[in-house]
């Protein structure tokens, strides 16, 4: 009993409190074992993962075929740097580029390093392609974007909380509203813009889904002004909205594509950044890199993570499992629903109360009663269960879902 008592929740969270940066807010759970959709606590209390590591997870928790890959290859090699050829990386970048048809790819770790990979090789392209004058080259950006914590990452950021006390900021990146094709256009015009980045649909505002024929449009000024559309499907990307893209919806080819999170089926960080040559090669030996960009490990498990969604039609199920879940969330018919918005597996509510802290205080009564979301910008939760949830597990999340709102009336 008294070990017990000495490894409860209440002890994890006292250790990260005092030993640990406090740059987080996690919901008071305390997790030691994840397996499909479902994770469990140190006490072993069973919940559903509506989260899905912000989508890193869409393959569900410690998947068979990823764990037997990353496992095989830890015991054979897993890093050589980029100083040396491995037996790994040839195979998985030939995998990835036929994958997703593009010439090259470059490996990297993390979707930030891959965002900031993207606006590297989208300024040089614009130096060394569009003829942009030296150190005028400009990244357009939408408004409310999320892809990272770097100061790349915060300096093309709408959020105070993101960017507040952190400046100087970036220079060379503008912004435009989401979802305002005329507003892009007039921006376009500048001569000296090199890209324009986008995620497809905004997951951290609250997955905020564009207007039916936005992605097409994004694409058609890109092509009229000469300019680099970059697609960040690094949340949005691997099935997780119905589709292998998001872009997939509106049958648009981005220019520059970034994936992460789920690459890896959350085992470890892998990211990847996808273009034709033209743009690829611009950059040369030793002009960009990481030490674990494309190391033996990522590379066998990224091969196994990405056929295990074709393999059991992740796609396919994420658009069916979402078309169910939206219309029964909107059957619960709550008082405090706003709004319901999302595509495939990636959907959010706008929760409407009198009490500001109602969304929070939502999840918190959803962890008690077997499910797991997180609140993002104060009104909105996210709801990302794996692509490998059932019919049958997704009423019984939405009961959950529809129990805990009646709490709340």
């Amino acid at each position: 009993m008294l070990t017990q008592q000495l490894y409860s929740s209440s002890y994890f969270i006292e250790l990260e409190e005092k030993y640990g940066a406090h740059n987080y807010h996690p919901l008071p759970v305390v997790l030691e074992k994840g397996e499909g959709v479902f994770v469990y606590d140190v006490e072993g209390k069973r919940y559903f993962d509506f989260l899905s590591g912000y989508s890193a997870v869409n393959q569900g928790h410690c998947h068979p075929k990823i764990i037997e890959s990353l496992i095989a290859q830890a015991k054979k090699l897993t890093l050589t740097s980029r100083a040396f050829y491995n037996n790994k990386l040839g195979e998985y970048e030939k995998y990835i580029t036929d994958y997703f048809g593009y010439d090259k790819v470059l490996p990297m770790n993390t979707g930030v390093e891959g965002g900031e990979t993207a606006i590297k090789l989208a300024r040089r392209w614009g130096y060394v392609k569009k003829g942009i004058p030296e150190n005028k080259a400009k990244i357009i950006f939408a408004e409310g974007n999320f892809w990272g914590r770097t100061l790349a990452a915060i300096s093309a950021s709408t959020d105070p909380s993101s960017y507040k006390n952190f400046g100087p900021y970036m220079p060379g990146f503008e912004l435009v509203p989401y979802n305002d094709l005329t507003a892009l256009e007039k921006a376009l015009q500048d001569k000296n813009v090199a890209a324009f980045m986008v995620e497809p649909i905004q997951g951290e505002a609250g997955v905020v889904v564009p207007n039916d024929g936005y992605l097409k449009g994004v694409r058609d000024l890109c092509n009229e002004y000469n300019v680099l559309f970059i697609a960040d499907e690094i949340q949005t990307g691997l099935a997780r909205t119905g589709k292998m893209l998001a872009c997939d919806h509106e049958h648009v080819r981005p220019d520059i594509l970034i994936l992460g999170k789920a690459l890896s089926g959350g085992t470890m960080p892998v990211s990847a950044v996808l273009c034709d040559d033209e743009i690829m090669l611009t950059i040369k030996p030793g002009e960009h890199g990481s030490t674990y960009g494309g190391n033996p490990l990522a590379c066998a498990v990224a091969v196994t993570a990405l056929q295990v969604i074709k393999d059991e039609k992740m796609a396919e199920n994420a658009e069916k499992m979402g078309n169910i879940f939206r219309s029964e969330l909107a059957k619960i018919n709550s008082p405090h629903i706003q709004t319901i918005r999302g595509k495939g597996l990636l959907n959010a509510i706008v929760i409407q109360h009198a009490n500001e802290d109602a969304a929070w205080e939502i999840c918190l009564a959803l962890k008690e009663n077997g499910l797991l979301a997180k609140p993002t910008h104060g009104d909105k939760i996210r709801f990302a269960p794996p692509l490998i949830i059932t019919e049958t597990q997704l009423k019984e999340a939405i009961h959950i879902i529809k129990t805990t709102l009646q709490q709340f009336q």
